[in-house]
C-alpha cells in the first residue's frame, strides 16, 4: 500500500501567521497612518535681525521679543548665538525651528572640535551650510520658517551674510531681515555709505538708533534687545539692554483709530 501523507481538512492553526509575514494578534489596536503635517504657519516667532560690519569686525543686534501670533507672548528670548570663536548667528521667524537649526550647528561645532585637528568652521562655511540646509527643506516642501544673519570674522576681513528660509542668500556690509528689511535697511545703508569705516562705536549708535525706530514702527517688537559683536579677539554678547524711547508727541498722532 503506497504512503499518503497526513493532509489535515482545516489548516493546524486557524487564522496563524504566514510564513515570512507578521502575525496579528486578535484585539490588537493598529494606530492609522495619518498623513505627514508640515508647518504651515509658524506659532511663536521673532522680528528682525540688523547687522552691519565696521572697521574691524561686524556687529549684529536683535530685540529679545517672541510673539505668539499679535500676542508679546515671551519677552526674553535670546535670538543671537554663538557658533565658535569667528561666527555668531541671528534668527528671526519661527522660534523652534531656530532652535532646532541651532541645536544641528552646535552638534556640528562640538564633531568638528572632538576632531582636534586645528581647524574650525569659518563664517562663510557656516554661511554655506544654512543655504544648503535651508535650500533642502524648502525641495521637500517643509522649509524651515527662519531667516539668518550670518557675522564674523576671519582672516583679518569681517564677514557678513543673509539667508532665507528658502534658501537665497547674498553678503553685504549691511543687512536686515523681517520688517527691518524695509525700515531698518535704509538707515543702515545710508549711514554705511556716509562711512564705510566707521568705528565701533559708530556702528553700536547706527543700530541703535534703527532699533528704536522699529520699536516705534513695528508692533512684534519691544525695547529690550541684545548686540553682538565679532572682532579678532573674539565673540561678546551684550544685553539684555533697554533702549530710551520719546513717546511725547504720540497725541498728535490721529487717524489710526
Amino acid at each position: 500500500m503506497a504512503f499518503q501523507p497526513f493532509q489535515p481538512t482545516e489548516p493546524l492553526w486557524s487564522n496563524g501567521p504566514t510564513p515570512g509575514a507578521f502575525y496579528s494578534f486578535p484585539g490588537a489596536c493598529v494606530a492609522p497612518e495619518l498623513p505627514a503635517k508640515h508647518t504651515m504657519r509658524p506659532m511663536v516667532t521673532g522680528t528682525s535681525v540688523l547687522g552691519i560690519t565696521f572697521d574691524g569686525g561686524v556687529m549684529i543686534a536683535a530685540d529679545t521679543l517672541g510673539s505668539y501670533g499679535t500676542l508679546a507672548r515671551y519677552r526674553s528670548i535670546s535670538r543671537l548665538s554663538k557658533i565658535n570663536d569667528t561666527t555668531l548667528i541671528g534668527a528671526s521667524g519661527d522660534v523652534a525651528d531656530s532652535q532646532y537649526v541651532n541645536s544641528v550647528l552646535e552638534r556640528k561645532t562640538i564633531n568638528d572640535e572632538a576632531l582636534d585637528d586645528g581647524h574650525s568652521y569659518t563664517p562663510k562655511a557656516v554661511y554655506s551650510y544654512l543655504t544648503r540646509l535651508m535650500y533642502h527643506r524648502r525641495t521637500q516642501i517643509n522649509p524651515l520658517w527662519t531667516t539668518w544673519v550670518v557675522g564674523g570674522y576671519h582672516d583679518d576681513k569681517p564677514f557678513l551674510g543673509y539667508v532665507n528660509m528658502l534658501g537665497v542668500a547674498y553678503e553685504s556690509p549691511t543687512v536686515a531681515t523681517g520688517y527691518g528689511m524695509y525700515i531698518a535697511q535704509p538707515l543702515l545703508r545710508d549711514a554705511y555709505e556716509k562711512n564705510g569705516d566707521m568705528d565701533q562705536g559708530e556702528a553700536r549708535r547706527t543700530l541703535e538708533q534703527c532699533l528704536r525706530v522699529l520699536y516705534y514702527r513695528d508692533c512684534r517688537t519691544i525695547n529690550k534687545y541684545e548686540i553682538g559683536i565679532v572682532t579678532a579677539d573674539g565673540i561678546e554678547i551684550l544685553g539684555p539692554l533697554s533702549l530710551d524711547t520719546n513717546w511725547d508727541i504720540a497725541h498728535t498722532i490721529s487717524g489710526y483709530n
